[in-house]
């Protein structure tokens, strides 16, 4: 089943790699993955990053990290897929009581190793330095353009309606892997600092997920989630959220002052 955003990632390739737009998924990609799934026997090293979870931020303050709540949540991340649909790879499998040593049906995609991300911030990078990042709000899709030429895209949650992504030309001043987050109510909903705030420990379940990449606008830059499956539909506060294995790899692709443009 072709969702919105593999349709408009689909056309989005053909047209840098000047291919015909038809909208149709060519032979030849499927060539190229010709395994649609895979299998995955969970280690025991998983459990490292199961642990408490909240949806209050006093409580999620006195955490010492934000992990995933279950096996089925790293899993599902792991492999970019929605819980309900691992849970139809894998009828009969009581998913919610996995433990070390399961094997489980996924999607054959390039997996968000959570174990790989290490708290603190990306050094400087040269060889990015003409790269430039383009939000289109319309479309929901973050692109990264290097001499004119479009290497990769990925879909978002711009803003919202009360507070929308800041429209302009912007710079990036630095990349946080694995960030604290500052919760402030006041930040969040209408764009000022209080003094009443919770500072929530990094992790995958943090508010702004595994990344933080701030821009020269207060309060504003692009983030991971703790909720992969509202991105590109639920409102964020002004910035740009992507899930947090796109967020990964968008981390590897830019550096410190690589222009942002928000239309």
């Amino acid at each position: 089943q072709m969702g919105e955003f593999f349709r408009k990632a689909l056309l989005a390739y053909k047209r840098a790699n000047k291919m015909p737009t038809s909208g149709a998924v060519d032979a030849s990609f499927l060539a190229e993955v010709p395994k649609a799934f895979t299998t995955w026997v969970i280690p025991p090293e998983a459990e490292n990053f199961v642990g408490l979870t909240s949806g209050k931020p006093s409580e999620q303050a006195k955490l010492k990290a934000l992990k995933y709540g279950s096996l089925l949540e790293l899993v599902c991340e792991r492999f970019h897929a929605a819980e309900a649909f691992i849970r139809k790879l894998n009828p009969g499998m009581n998913l919610d009581q996995l433990t070390p040593g399961d094997t489980v049906k996924v999607p054959n995609v390039n997996p968000f190793k959570i174990e790989d991300l290490r708290e603190g911030f990306m050094p400087d990078n040269p060889q990015f330095a003409s790269r430039k990042v383009i939000v289109d709000t319309h479309e929901r899709f973050l692109e990264i353009h290097e001499a004119g030429k479009l290497i990769a895209e990925f879909p978002i949650t711009p803003g919202s309606s009360t507070l929308p992504a800041p429209i302009g030309a912007w710079k990036i001043l630095g990349i946080a892997t694995l960030p604290w987050f500052r919760h402030d109510e006041g930040v969040l909903n209408s764009g000022v600092r209080t003094e009443k705030f919770y500072n929530l420990p990094a992790g995958p379940n943090n508010p702004v997920g595994v990344l933080w990449m701030g821009l020269n606008k207060p309060h504003v830059g692009v983030h991971g989630t703790n909720n992969p499956e509202t991105i590109g539909r639920a409102a964020s506060h002004g910035c740009i959220r992507t899930a947090n294995w796109d967020a990964a790899r968008i981390k590897d692709l830019v550096t410190e002052g690589n222009v942002v443009e928000i239309f």
